[in-house]
């Protein structure tokens, strides 16, 4: 359901396959202040029962209802979205401020993964990164679950992506040698014709 967030980011008849975030652990990292919050003023609340600590208590719970949705929405929303066509790069940065990045599979020269320390080899999250064509350049996101099998599906992606091209640009080269080579038999004949009519 929270899926028809990123359909902005994606064309008409484009699916969307996967959609990668970073490790529930950092999502559940950047809930937790003001989750905590939350439970602090009730427990103020609870230990002054008084209207004016009550009035507080739910002015303090709007805004850090609001905070929590920031957070919630800075782990949501910073994803990589990966289509038969492309990776969608993803970044939420507030509100009213959020950036796209679109890695076609034909500018991708290599996607890799990377695990580190203790807690991301028992946990399974690392980092994964994908290095354009040409510009040498890296788009990488850390602490993504299962990094090597995020690594596999774009890659999977990518190869049947890329077969599929290579099919349609055979397929539209035999086209157009076919064409040429009607053109060129209709002209042979059209000037067999012609040498006939001179002759007779």
């Amino acid at each position: 359901m929270l899926e028809r967030l990123f359909s902005r980011h994606l064309e008409d008849d484009e699916p969307l396959y996967i959609v990668v975030h970073r490790h529930w652990l950092y999502g559940l990292k950047e809930l937790a202040p003001p989750l905590l919050c939350i439970a602090g003023t009730w427990v103020l609340f609870w230990a002054a029962p008084l209207y004016s600590i009550a009035l507080a208590v739910v002015a303090a719970d709007i805004l850090l209802c609001v905070w929590l949705l920031r957070n919630f929405f800075d782990y949501f929303l910073d994803a990589w979205l990966i289509t038969d066509r492309s990776v969608i790069d993803i970044a939420w940065h507030g509100w009213f401020h959020r950036q796209s990045t679109r890695i076609d599979y034909s500018a991708m020269e290599g996607v890799s993964y990377e695990v580190k320390g203790i807690l991301g080899t028992f946990l399974k999250y690392g980092t994964v990164s994908i290095e354009k064509v040409g510009t040498g350049s890296v788009v990488s996101m850390d602490q993504v679950k299962n990094p090597r099998d995020i690594e596999s599906a774009i890659l999977l992606c990518q190869e049947t992506c890329l077969r599929s091209k290579n099919m349609k640009d055979s397929s539209a080269v035999k086209d157009l040698l076919a064409e040429i080579v009607a053109e060129r038999m209709s002209l042979r004949e059209m000037e067999k014709k012609e040498e006939e009519a001179h002759v007779q």
